[in-house]
């Protein structure tokens, strides 16, 4: 199935005046050759060790046979239920391949207790736990390794048999794993999480789950020669136009997908647009969304609609200023990631570099270690406990307090809602993004904590000044220990999202956080108030 691209309005123009110059300056051949001199000098170390998804598909073809003997081994054993524990472009792609091609996959992506406790107790006797790290240091996935190691052993179930490890060659992971005797399989190095679905952080997880992962593959095959020629009709150039070569630039990608025939897909986009391009300043927001959000009908400046659909203008016009994009799910993958590092040229940054990421890690750890007393709320309302960070004048009621956040929110801005919530218990805390959208007729994106701060959390820090913080965090029913840490699962997530808040703070992010012990109970209060 071929990569069809269909443009109209400025997205249209953007294409007839920025793809000609593209392929002028070789882009497409340049980085499939891995030129890393593309992104400028200032790129040029980083690009140098993160071009390897180029060619992950000759590299990640002789992985299929192993994966699938394993998965027989596995299922010889009565092992067939698939936990993967990752974060950011780890848990990303298998999560998006493994619905789209309707198998189970149980993504691990959270620190929420509950979360963890629903996963471990999820036929822990059939169950082969994916830790997929490229060091091995991400905390998240070292906590839930280390938890699932004594789950193992605590019903009588050697870990060696039940863990997968999928990292960097020669990474402390790398290491410990070998030494503990589990099954290690080693990713190609120079290839960046976000840029790795098709990569075995992509593949092992998906395989094992059930995926086709050979025909996964071959769809990304069947497109490579065409994203290698420097050509008006590449849809890697055309897209990556479209996504940052508008005038004005239309810097939110408003991601809408028909959800007929690829799942979840934007998503992955999600975090390889925002990680790969907020930065010094400037970069593209990445806003998902349904068919019928608020968003799609408002006609806002600054906003390009790109759609996912099954056939891209077939049989109809594009609707005006939209763009729509078909083809297989190995097929847009590449494309997109041809395209984002397109895009990074367009914007004169670095795509392969995430320098704002580190920072949430660095106050979550100092959080850890001296584990202050939570900060009182400003009040309580309605069950819900009221905290800001960055001057917000909250006054004292919900309403106020959401209202006094939106008010700083610019012509320009977008609000991003953080739900430090277990995802599972809680799909319908989503709601929120639509009633705050409809409300402030701005852009709105909604993440589950901690994942996002592996993905868009690189824009909120290092993206435009724009942006208001809506957290939403919740006091656990049930804690729960993690094995060899002095801090349990329910203290790592309150630092995680007390560190990100101090951290947009002092870049100048207004936050408010609210505080709920009972998800379902709060919603109709929060509705209420974001309404």
């Amino acid at each position: 199935m071929t990569i069809t691209i269909a443009a109209s309005g400025s997205a249209a123009e953007a294409v007839e005046k920025v793809v000609p110059q593209l392929v002028s300056d070789l882009v497409a051949s340049g980085i499939t050759a891995q030129n890393p001199t593309l992104w400028g000098p200032y790129a040029e170390d980083e690009s140098a060790k993160r071009l390897g998804w180029t060619e992950a598909v000759v590299v990640s073809t002789p992985l299929i046979d192993q994966i699938e003997q394993l998965r027989e081994e596995l299922a010889g054993k009565g092992v067939d239920h698939v936990v993967l524990a990752g974060m950011g472009g780890s848990s990303l792609a298998p999560e998006v391949i493994t619905r789209t091609y309707g198998v189970e996959l149980t993504v691990l992506d959270a620190t929420e207790p509950g979360q963890v406790l629903t996963a471990l107790a999820d036929r822990l006797e059939r169950t082969v736990l994916v830790v997929s790290s490229k060091s091995g240091s991400t905390v998240e996935t070292a906590s839930q390794r280390k938890t699932f190691e004594k789950a193992f052993r605590d019903a009588g179930i050697d870990p060696v048999d039940r863990i997968v490890v999928v990292t960097d060659p020669g990474s402390p992971l790398d290491g410990s794993a070998r030494e503990a005797g589990y099954r290690v399989f080693n990713a190609d190095p120079n290839i960046g999480g976000r840029y790795s679905a098709l990569s075995a952080f992509g593949l092992v997880p998906s395989g094992l789950a059930g995926a086709d992962i050979r025909e996964l593959l071959s769809e990304a095959d069947a497109v490579t020669v065409e994203l290698a020629q420097d050509g008006a009709a590449n849809p890697g150039l055309v897209l990556g136009a479209v996504l940052a070569g508008t005038e004005p630039l239309r810097d939110k990608i408003a991601i809408v997908a028909d959800g007929t025939h690829i799942i979840g897909f934007p998503d992955w986009a999600e975090q390889l647009i925002a990680e790969s391009t907020g930065k010094q300043g400037r970069g593209l927001l990445p806003v998902v969304i349904g068919t019928d959000a608020p968003e799609v009908s408002l006609g806002l400046h600054d906003v390009q609609i790109v759609r996912l659909v099954a056939n891209a203008a077939e049989t109809r016009e594009v609707a005006p200023g939209e763009v729509e994009i078909s083809g297989s799910l190995g097929g847009q993958i590449m494309v997109w990631e041809y395209a984002v590092a397109v895009a990074g040229r367009l914007l004169d940054i670095n795509p392969f570099d995430q320098p704002d990421v580190e920072s949430a890690k660095i106050a979550t750890r100092a959080l850890l270690d001296d584990r202050p007393a939570p900060t009182p709320p400003a009040f309580t309302a309605e069950g819900i406990e009221v905290r800001e960070v960055g001057g917000v004048e909250l006054g004292d009621s919900l309403e106020s307090a959401v209202s006094a956040l939106l008010s700083a929110l610019s012509d320009d801005g977008y609000v991003s809602i953080q739900a430090y919530i277990d995802r599972v218990a809680n799909p319908e805390l989503e709601t929120l993004r639509d009633a705050l959208a409809a409300r402030t007729k701005r852009p709105v994106t909604f993440g589950w904590g901690p994942r996002f701060l592996h993905s868009t959390g690189q824009y909120h820090k290092g993206g435009p000044a724009n942006g208001v913080f809506l957290q939403i965090t919740q006091v656990a029913e049930r804690d729960l220990e993690i094995p060899e840490s002095p801090f349990t699962f329910g203290q790592l997530v309150q630092a995680q999202a007390a560190g990100d808040a101090k951290v947009l703070a002092e870049h100048g992010r207004p936050v408010l956080t609210l505080t709920v012990t009972d998800v379902a109970a709060a919603l109709p209060a929060l509705l209420a108030a974001l309404r």
